[in-house]
């Protein structure tokens, strides 16, 4: 199993640009309103562009009205939705795309009202986007009981490898995005660089012990 790496929060064509010279296999536009990292039609399309055909293009929405979702697929040309609201399993399969659906710490009941969902474990005390680390360990439990799981919240180069390691059964991903971050929310192409060798250490480690 590969362990698929998302960078969150492009917020620039040139960036994005990084995460796959880095070796990313996803790339986060995100069109929450109030978030720093929110990027314009105009600046998503130009991300979208940039990435078409080389990575998987992600949109992260929450709680906006169908109508909105819509607005921004007329636009961009994105390959999966990402919801970090209070969407219900209804909302969630009645969109068209794939989508990842951001729960609040490994909580199994929740992750099982969307069945046949990538659920995103961030952060437990909704600080998602902050940075903060969380015990990622309990979410071994998902992973074994067959949900595809993605770990966020907190993530950096210098803890994801042995996050990983400690698991022992791999995630389907990881995400980040303050983690890889200089300064202005633009990514630094040294950490990219140093979280996907550590990801793949992490993956390879594990897969020797298997």
């Amino acid at each position: 199993m590969t362990i698929r790496v998302k960078i969150c929060g492009i917020i620039h064509p040139d960036d994005a640009e990084l995460a796959i010279d880095a070796g990313a296999d996803l790339v986060g536009l995100n069109f929450v309103p109030d978030s720093p990292r929110c990027i314009d039609l105009e600046t998503a399309v130009a991300i979208a562009e940039r990435a078409a055909g080389r990575v998987e293009r992600v949109g992260v929405f929450r709680n906006a009205e169908p109508d909105e979702i819509e607005r921004v697929l007329r636009r961009v040309d994105l390959d999966r939705l990402q919801f970090h609201g209070e969407e219900t399993e209804e909302e969630v399969e009645e969109v068209d795309l794939p989508v990842i659906k951001a729960i609040r710490g490994a909580d199994l009941e929740v992750a099982q009202a969307y069945p046949g969902t990538i659920v995103l474990l961030d952060h437990p005390d909704g600080k998602a986007g902050s940075g903060t680390p969380w015990d990622w360990s309990a979410a071994a439990e998902l992973i074994e009981s067959g949900h595809d799981v993605i770990l966020a919240g907190g993530l950096s180069p210098d803890n994801v490898g042995a996050v990983l390691a400690e698991l022992g059964d791999l995630p389907w991903g990881v995400d980040v995005a303050t983690g890889v971050e200089g300064s202005a929310y633009r990514k630094d192409p040294g950490k990219l660089r140093a979280f996907v060798a550590a990801v793949r250490g992490a993956e390879k480690t594990v897969h020797e012990t298997e």
